[in-house]
């Protein structure tokens, strides 16, 4: 498997993983489990590195309103008309697959969400998981989308604590699929969170790269990547 399938194979298991595959995909990666076990132990992979996401905020009891209005907003009576009746979303096992195969990002990002209360963007967002390419361990989310029609917001969060060397410093990078090299967002203290506006990039896109490099004290001397990439990720659309 070259460098290019094994990266496809991961994206595609993260992404079914985080619940963020559009139905056919999820239908056809589905398919495949039975007979592609390189793609059933990513996707096994995936979830136990992003499991522990669940713990980050303590279990929340709902209201009484919720699931009357998760009710009243699935099995409006136009949904209802157009699936056949009730019975039909009843016995589907699409409507199923896609309530839980959402399950797990929706609990991680709640859980990062609610354990540093940000407050969620008004406009369509993006969620990026940062691994460290060794071993695929979660060390960051990136959240990112716009309020009010207007700014283009991100938030950088850390998952744990990240060492760095004296002289060395943390550097935040991102690139689009047609940008001739990556840009910088800034240097990153250790274990704290970042907010930045992005008015001045182009628009978000899926796939849009983010990683943190270890970069001299000053941050990199070129204006692009020098160091090592310590943790890496791609922009999956969810909002």
């Amino acid at each position: 498997m070259t460098r290019h399938d094994e990266d496809e194979l991961q994206r595609l298991a993260g992404e079914y993983v985080l619940g963020t595959l559009e139905l056919a995909k999820r239908s056809a990666v589905e398919q495949r489990l039975p007979r592609d076990a390189a793609l059933r132990d990513a996707i096994a992979a995936w979830e136990q590195r992003l499991l522990p996401l669940t713990s980050l905020a303590p279990p929340v009891q709902p209201s009484e309103q919720l699931w009357p209005r998760i009710g009243a907003s699935l099995f409006t009576p136009q949904a209802v008309r157009q699936a056949g009746g009730w019975q039909a979303w009843w016995n589907s096992l699409a409507f199923w697959r896609i309530l839980a195969g959402g399950g797990l990002l929706a609990t991680a990002a709640l859980a990062v969400m609610v354990t540093l209360q940000l407050q969620a963007p008004a406009g369509p967002g993006y969620l990026v998981v940062l691994v460290a390419p060794q071993d695929k361990s979660p060390g960051w989310i990136v959240q990112a989308g716009s309020r009010g029609g207007k700014s283009r917001e991100l938030s950088l969060i850390p998952l744990g604590p990240t060492a760095v060397p004296q002289q060395k410093a943390l550097q935040f990078w991102t690139k689009g699929k047609d940008w001739g090299a990556p840009v910088s967002l800034g240097l990153v203290q250790p274990g704290q969170s970042l907010k930045l506006t992005l008015d001045k990039l182009p628009p978000l896109q899926p796939d849009q790269l983010f990683e943190i490099t270890l970069e001299p004290e000053a941050g990199s001397p070129t204006g692009r990547p020098t160091g090592p990439i310590l943790y890496i990720g791609r922009a999956v659309k969810v909002m």
